[in-house]
């Protein structure tokens, strides 16, 4: 039995017959599979799910494509592509950016989140208001943006989804899922409590999912180095 059930792959067929115009490819950055012990790397836990999800979703539509990546054995292409953690999965945007991604497996609630950024790319277009995007146009700098989630957080995808829409609309944001659990010496960097927890350039955070223009508020605040909005944002 796969990872995705037989309903659920049912409907995202008809889902992705309906609406993917576009091809759409998902890069993987993952570990290559191995039986024997080698000194000094750490066997990543998570990879063989992430490839395995991955696999089943893209054999659902010929729209679909995946190219693998081994995070050692082609550490120059992941380090060209700033991938410092895995398992790691890209959405190519439209324009052939590589600035939504997610670090650890789209499980649980995120799973909702990467169909979201497929069907995006494919076809459906961003959900982002003109004001949004009118926003992120005039951006004065680069903004990263890092959402701390877990499997089971109901609010979580809505602030990834949010980064994600505005790393495929602008080259200058860079929008990453971080799963909290996956990767506990990244979240204790960050000083994660609770999720989502929303970290801009390394240093302005914030705790939960704001509407959309509070969040473009805050992105376009870290990108030109301004004060942060009072009340929402704070300096970490």
């Amino acid at each position: 039995m796969g990872i995705i059930g037989d309903g659920d792959a049912a409907q995202l067929k008809e889902l992705f017959a309906q609406q993917l115009t576009n091809d759409v490819t998902l890069v993987h950055y993952t570990q290559r599979e191995s039986r024997i012990i080698v000194p000094g790397v750490v066997p990543c836990a998570t990879c063989r799910d992430n490839l395995d999800l991955l696999e089943e979703l893209v054999a659902l539509s010929d729209r679909l494509h995946l190219e693998v990546h081994d995070f050692k054995g082609e550490a120059d292409v992941a380090a060209k592509a700033g991938i410092d953690k895995i398992p790691a999965t890209v959405v190519r945007g439209a324009d052939g950016g590589e600035r939504a991604r997610f670090f650890g497996v789209p499980s649980g609630y995120e799973f909702t989140t990467l169909l979201e950024d497929v069907l995006e790319v494919g076809g459906a277009g961003t959900q982002l208001s003109e004001a949004s995007r009118a926003a992120i146009a005039g951006l004065e700098g680069d903004v990263h943006i890092q959402v701390f989630v877990t499997p089971t957080c109901p609010y979580c995808p809505a602030a990834v989804r949010l980064g994600h829409a505005l790393a495929l609309a602008s080259e200058r944001v860079t929008a990453d899922m971080v799963m909290a659990t996956e990767f506990p010496h990244v979240s204790q960097r960050y000083g994660v409590m609770a999720v989502p927890k929303v970290v801009l350039n390394e240093t302005r955070t914030f705790e939960g999912a704001p509407p959309e223009e509070q969040f473009v508020e805050q992105v376009v605040a870290a990108a030109s180095g301004a004060e942060v909005p009072t009340g929402t944002l704070s300096d970490a």
